[in-house]
């Protein structure tokens, strides 16, 4: 039925056909391919920006520890700073006190007046 020359010719039509597919596929990409190289991007895309998410919020933690310690440091100097002058005014009372009883003079204020006195 067919001769030998029909089938050279149907062999070259089907390999100018897998020829034309292999550079119409060449030109606009193998969808498979274009399928997983999206695929790769979304996924490095997610991991970077989880990356990011991580580092926002190790930041944010450093940055709330910070915080803290200095509160905490301004805190005690506080403290310290209102027990001193607590100190101070109980000697500065003591010594007054002491000063009145070797002149023989009494202090008519009584602890009620002495906190008047140092609230206002």
């Amino acid at each position: 039925m067919f001769g030998i020359l029909d089938y050279l010719k149907l062999v070259a039509g089907v390999a100018a056909g897998l020829m034309i597919y292999h550079l119409y596929a060449i030109s606009i990409g193998y969808p498979s391919a274009a399928r997983e190289a999206r695929a790769g991007y979304v996924l490095i895309a997610e991991k970077t920006a989880a990356d990011a998410r991580a580092a926002e919020m190790e930041r944010q933690r450093n940055a709330a520890a910070q915080a803290t310690e200095e509160h905490r440091k301004r805190l005690e100097a506080a403290q310290a700073s209102e027990q001193a002058a607590k100190d101070t005014l109980e000697s500065e009372i003591r010594s007054n006190e002491l000063i009145l009883s070797q002149k023989n003079r009494k202090c008519v204020a009584d602890r009620a007046d002495v906190d008047f006195v140092n609230h206002h």
